[in-house]
Protein backbone atom coordinates (compact mmCIF):
# COMPACT_ATOMS: atom_id res chain seq x y z
CA UNK A 1 0.00 0.00 0.00
CA UNK A 2 1.63 3.22 -0.65
CA UNK A 3 0.94 6.49 2.05
CA UNK A 4 -2.20 7.60 0.27
CA UNK A 5 -3.87 4.19 0.83
CA UNK A 6 -3.17 4.54 4.35
CA UNK A 7 -3.86 8.04 4.90
CA UNK A 8 -7.41 6.95 3.14
CA UNK A 9 -7.88 4.09 5.87
CA UNK A 10 -7.24 6.54 8.63
CA UNK A 11 -10.27 9.29 6.50
CA UNK A 12 -13.00 6.94 5.02
CA UNK A 13 -15.18 10.11 5.37
CA UNK A 14 -13.40 11.19 2.28
CA UNK A 15 -15.42 8.69 -0.03
CA UNK A 16 -14.07 6.22 -2.55
CA UNK A 17 -11.55 7.42 -5.05
CA UNK A 18 -12.43 8.83 -8.10
CA UNK A 19 -10.53 9.40 -11.34
CA UNK A 20 -11.58 11.05 -14.52
CA UNK A 21 -10.44 8.17 -16.39
CA UNK A 22 -12.72 5.78 -14.90
CA UNK A 23 -9.47 3.77 -12.69
CA UNK A 24 -8.87 4.85 -9.35
CA UNK A 25 -5.17 4.86 -8.89
CA UNK A 26 -3.18 7.93 -7.76
CA UNK A 27 -1.30 9.68 -9.93
CA UNK A 28 1.96 11.48 -10.00
CA UNK A 29 2.01 15.55 -10.08
CA UNK A 30 3.62 16.90 -13.04
CA UNK A 31 6.50 18.03 -10.32
CA UNK A 32 8.06 14.55 -10.37
CA UNK A 33 8.07 15.18 -6.62
CA UNK A 34 4.48 14.00 -5.38
CA UNK A 35 1.50 11.86 -5.89
CA UNK A 36 -2.63 12.79 -5.72
CA UNK A 37 -5.17 11.10 -5.64
CA UNK A 38 -8.94 12.75 -5.83
CA UNK A 39 -11.56 11.46 -3.60
CA UNK A 40 -15.60 12.24 -3.62
CA UNK A 41 -15.00 14.57 -1.03
CA UNK A 42 -11.44 15.67 -1.01
CA UNK A 43 -7.76 15.40 -2.53
CA UNK A 44 -5.41 13.34 -0.58
CA UNK A 45 -1.50 15.04 -1.43
CA UNK A 46 1.59 13.30 -0.54
CA UNK A 47 5.37 14.17 -0.81
CA UNK A 48 8.27 12.49 0.71
CA UNK A 49 8.85 16.06 2.58
CA UNK A 50 5.52 16.19 3.69
CA UNK A 51 3.98 13.05 4.17
CA UNK A 52 0.31 12.35 3.07
CA UNK A 53 -2.39 15.40 3.61
CA UNK A 54 -5.55 16.20 2.82
CA UNK A 55 -7.49 18.44 1.42
CA UNK A 56 -11.40 19.44 1.11
CA UNK A 57 -14.15 21.69 0.62
CA UNK A 58 -13.45 25.53 0.02
CA UNK A 59 -10.18 25.12 0.72
CA UNK A 60 -9.18 22.61 -1.34
CA UNK A 61 -11.11 24.40 -4.44
CA UNK A 62 -9.34 27.82 -3.41
CA UNK A 63 -5.86 25.39 -3.19
CA UNK A 64 -6.91 24.64 -6.77
CA UNK A 65 -6.95 27.72 -7.86
CA UNK A 66 -3.70 28.79 -6.94
CA UNK A 67 -2.08 25.73 -8.61
CA UNK A 68 -2.46 22.99 -6.43
CA UNK A 69 0.92 21.40 -5.58
CA UNK A 70 2.59 22.84 -8.60
CA UNK A 71 1.24 26.27 -6.99
CA UNK A 72 3.72 28.91 -5.18
CA UNK A 73 1.50 26.99 -1.83
CA UNK A 74 3.49 23.70 -2.44
CA UNK A 75 2.07 20.92 -0.84
CA UNK A 76 -0.01 20.45 2.16
CA UNK A 77 1.91 19.97 5.68
CA UNK A 78 -1.53 19.45 7.67
CA UNK A 79 -4.98 17.83 7.03
CA UNK A 80 -7.71 20.83 7.20
CA UNK A 81 -7.74 21.36 10.45
CA UNK A 82 -10.45 23.21 13.04
CA UNK A 83 -9.02 26.79 14.43
CA UNK A 84 -8.83 26.86 18.03
CA UNK A 85 -12.02 29.64 18.05
CA UNK A 86 -14.14 26.71 16.17
CA UNK A 87 -15.11 29.35 13.81
CA UNK A 88 -12.53 28.50 10.92
CA UNK A 89 -10.90 25.77 9.25
CA UNK A 90 -7.12 25.76 8.11
CA UNK A 91 -4.32 23.64 6.27
CA UNK A 92 -0.81 24.66 6.24
CA UNK A 93 1.34 24.40 2.49
CA UNK A 94 4.64 23.96 2.76
CA UNK A 95 4.62 27.88 1.43
CA UNK A 96 2.04 29.29 3.39
CA UNK A 97 -1.90 28.43 4.96
CA UNK A 98 -5.71 28.88 3.56
CA UNK A 99 -7.56 29.89 6.28
CA UNK A 100 -11.90 29.94 5.97
CA UNK A 101 -14.92 30.49 7.54
CA UNK A 102 -18.43 30.73 6.58
CA UNK A 103 -18.25 34.93 6.58
CA UNK A 104 -14.85 35.05 4.82
CA UNK A 105 -14.36 31.88 2.47
CA UNK A 106 -10.98 30.96 1.44
CA UNK A 107 -8.17 33.08 1.73
CA UNK A 108 -3.96 32.31 1.44
CA UNK A 109 -1.70 33.86 4.12
CA UNK A 110 2.35 33.67 2.87
CA UNK A 111 5.50 34.80 3.71
CA UNK A 112 6.61 37.42 5.63
CA UNK A 113 2.96 38.83 5.79
CA UNK A 114 1.98 35.33 7.11
CA UNK A 115 5.05 35.33 9.56
CA UNK A 116 3.92 38.42 10.93
CA UNK A 117 0.64 37.74 10.92
CA UNK A 118 1.22 34.48 12.99
CA UNK A 119 3.73 36.28 15.72
CA UNK A 120 0.41 37.88 16.79
CA UNK A 121 -1.77 35.44 17.09
CA UNK A 122 -3.03 34.17 14.11
CA UNK A 123 -7.10 34.42 13.67
CA UNK A 124 -7.39 35.09 17.36
CA UNK A 125 -4.92 37.91 17.44
CA UNK A 126 -5.96 41.42 16.60
CA UNK A 127 -6.42 41.42 12.72
CA UNK A 128 -8.83 38.42 12.47
CA UNK A 129 -8.72 35.99 9.73
CA UNK A 130 -8.00 37.21 6.22
CA UNK A 131 -10.50 38.85 4.09
CA UNK A 132 -8.57 38.47 0.73
CA UNK A 133 -5.51 36.91 -0.63
CA UNK A 134 -1.87 38.54 -0.77
CA UNK A 135 -1.79 41.05 -3.35
CA UNK A 136 -0.01 43.70 -5.11
CA UNK A 137 2.75 44.55 -6.80
CA UNK A 138 6.15 42.76 -5.92
CA UNK A 139 7.25 45.71 -4.17
CA UNK A 140 4.14 46.60 -2.41
CA UNK A 141 2.33 43.74 -1.07
CA UNK A 142 -0.96 43.77 0.88
CA UNK A 143 -3.33 41.46 2.72
CA UNK A 144 -6.86 42.36 4.23
CA UNK A 145 -7.52 40.85 7.19
CA UNK A 146 -11.21 41.35 9.42
CA UNK A 147 -9.80 43.77 11.63
CA UNK A 148 -7.16 45.62 9.52
CA UNK A 149 -4.55 45.49 6.72
CA UNK A 150 -1.09 43.93 6.58
CA UNK A 151 1.31 45.57 3.93
CA UNK A 152 4.88 44.42 3.27
CA UNK A 153 7.70 46.10 1.05
CA UNK A 154 11.04 45.76 0.55
CA UNK A 155 12.65 48.68 2.77
CA UNK A 156 10.25 48.80 5.33
CA UNK A 157 8.74 45.16 6.37
CA UNK A 158 5.18 44.32 7.19
CA UNK A 159 3.45 47.11 9.09
CA UNK A 160 -0.35 47.29 9.92
CA UNK A 161 -2.19 49.60 7.74
CA UNK A 162 -5.74 50.00 8.30
CA UNK A 163 -5.88 53.04 6.27
CA UNK A 164 -5.59 51.02 2.49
Amino acid sequence: MSPIDDKWQLIQWIGAPVDAGGGSNEMPNPDGRGRSRDFQNGTIEWSPETGACEVHGAIRVHYAQLGGPEGFLGYPKTDETGTPDGVGRFNHFENGSIYWTPNTDAHEVHGAIRDYWSQHGWETGPLGYPVSDEQGPSDHRFSRFQNGTLEWTPAGGVRVANDF
